[in-house]
């Protein structure tokens, strides 16, 4: 008897005894087919979904019911394309030199906090200092709540190119940053920024294969790596279990990095048909990030709130980004879903899902890009984006149905991460 007193203690304190929870669903989005199913209860017990009932089924004793009977649900969403370190303000290109790493932490535990609250249970974080990778392993620890972070660490660039930490300082400031800073010019200095990556606790790789809006940089499009660097970094990052996202505007350097092996093109904005073909062809991923594009061209109206030279840019890249998602899904491009959040407010993710059906992607398919899309995409298609049997029990709910009010997912009322409710 004592034997199993203490057992049962040991139990209780590591975690491994849970309390069942019965979902009552009135609505249930299934991901794999696109269509809402009615009346089921969700039988969660630990971390992941244990039973799917037809009806509302009366829980066991000791467990716990949630009546979301008046809810549709949905699997957690997944955003493929955010910064959980920072958020865009006219502070921002000096907090880089006034900010402290602890400082970083603190406003990414927040930005982490507020996109979980927001419904999106798993994030793939696209570039940042490093805090990135910590916030990571602080959230799977459960030390601090928030999504699933699947991040990149620190982007890898060219010299002067969109990513490279030191645009914009003075001569004095500029150093020679490297592979270490993530900044690369030859395939070996790629194949070591990649391997610095694996060894920082990297999950993703993440390039900047042209110039970018928001770099204190002259041109937002032009290609910045060779066909050589991009292989090298491609077949380095698979050698080492790691796919490839990169950021591009400008069509040349989006075809350079898909003809090489790049998974997933970031924002996509000035694409052409020949590069959707070959995106087509090599299952290649679009993430669109409407928002972002949105947000800059809105910001960049504002005096003072950019440096000056990147105005220009914002107010030509960032309104085109919607018209060239209707474009590449119309042509058949692949589609997954992803924000840019970081640039637009953390926490706002959701309003992704009004663009995308605003030219044309029916609402079903751009709840499927955020969630099976995804979960495939992560090599997680066997645990998320799916409210199924053995699944972990990431689950949220709005109050109405998202097929027919897609702005309904801009208010979350219910998450559920890892079996553990956060919002209700």
């Amino acid at each position: 008897m004592k034997k199993i007193l203490v057992l049962c203690c040991v139990l209780f304190s590591t975690g491994l005894i849970a309390q069942k929870t019965y979902l009552h669903c009135g609505s249930v989005f299934d991901s794999k087919s696109g269509k809402i199913k009615k009346e089921l209860t969700i039988v969660v017990e630990g971390e992941k979904i244990n039973k799917i009932l037809n009806g509302y089924i009366t829980p066991e004793e000791g467990a716990v019911a949630v009546d979301l009977k008046d809810k549709t649900v949905y699997p957690g969403f997944i955003d493929m394309h955010v910064h959980i370190e920072s958020e865009s303000s006219p502070s921002r290109y000096l907090d880089r030199y006034r900010l402290n790493d602890a400082d970083v932490a603190f406003d990414a535990a927040r930005f982490a906090h507020r996109t979980l609250q927001a419904g999106f249970t798993a994030v793939r974080d696209l570039g940042g200092s490093g805090v990135n990778i910590a916030l990571r392993n602080a959230i799977a620890a459960g030390k601090v709540p928030g999504p699933r972070v699947y991040t990149a660490g620190k982007t890898i660039s060219s010299t002067g190119g969109h990513g490279d930490p030191t645009n914009g300082n003075s001569a004095a400031l500029q150093g020679d940053p490297g592979p270490k800073e993530g900044v690369v010019n030859s395939p070996a200095d790629a194949r070591k920024a990649v391997r610095q990556r694996y060894k920082n606790g990297a999950d993703w790789i993440k390039i900047t294969a042209t110039g970018g809006v928001l770099s204190v940089a002259k041109s937002g499009q032009n290609p910045q790596f060779t066909e050589e660097e991009i292989r090298a970094i491609t077949s380095t990052a698979k050698d080492y279990g790691m796919k490839v996202a990169a950021h591009a505007h400008g069509d040349e350097g989006m075809y350079r990095a898909v003809a090489n092996g790049v998974k997933t093109i970031e924002h996509g904005t000035l694409i052409k048909a020949p590069t959707m073909k070959l995106m087509i062809e090599k299952q290649a991923y679009l993430v669109p990030t409407i928002s972002a594009g949105k947000y800059v061209a809105e910001k960049a109206k504002i005096p003072g709130f950019y440096p000056a030279i990147i105005v220009p840019k914002a107010i030509a890249i960032g309104a085109q980004i919607q018209k060239t998602f209707a474009n590449a899904y119309k042509m058949g491009v692949p589609i997954a879903f992803g924000t840019d959040s970081g640039v637009s407010p953390h926490g706002d993710n959701a309003k992704e899902f009004g663009f995308m059906t605003e030219v044309g992607m029916p609402a079903s398919e751009a709840l499927q890009a955020a969630t099976i899309v995804n979960a495939m995409l992560l090599d997680e298609e066997e645990t998320l984006g799916q409210i199924a049997v053995g699944f972990y029990a990431d689950i949220v709910a709005s109050n109405e149905n998202a097929l027919e009010e897609i702005s309904t997912l801009e208010n979350i009322t219910f998450v559920m991460k890892n079996g553990k409710i956060y919002k209700q």
